[in-house]
């Protein structure tokens, strides 16, 4: 199933909060037209866009039942 840029636009948009982590398929068709606008919306928003391996702990750390890590 192929969607739209504006479709992608809306679905990060409307669901993304805080702690959230969004995943772009490389290999999408419209994901190339979608992304700066997504980030320029959750920017304006008040949100910082980090890489991924800002977000993981690099210590030991257990993950619980909703995904969240902490420090082992």
């Amino acid at each position: 199933m192929e969607i739209s840029a504006s479709e992608i636009i809306e679905r990060v948009t409307s669901r993304v909060q805080p702690g959230s982590i969004v995943l772009f398929h490389n290999a999408a068709l419209h994901t190339p037209e979608a992304l700066p606008t997504i980030l320029e919306t959750l920017i304006s928003q008040g949100y910082t866009i980090v890489p991924i391996s800002q977000l993981i702990l690099s210590t030991p750390y257990t993950i619980d039942h909703t995904g969240r890590q902490f420090a082992a």
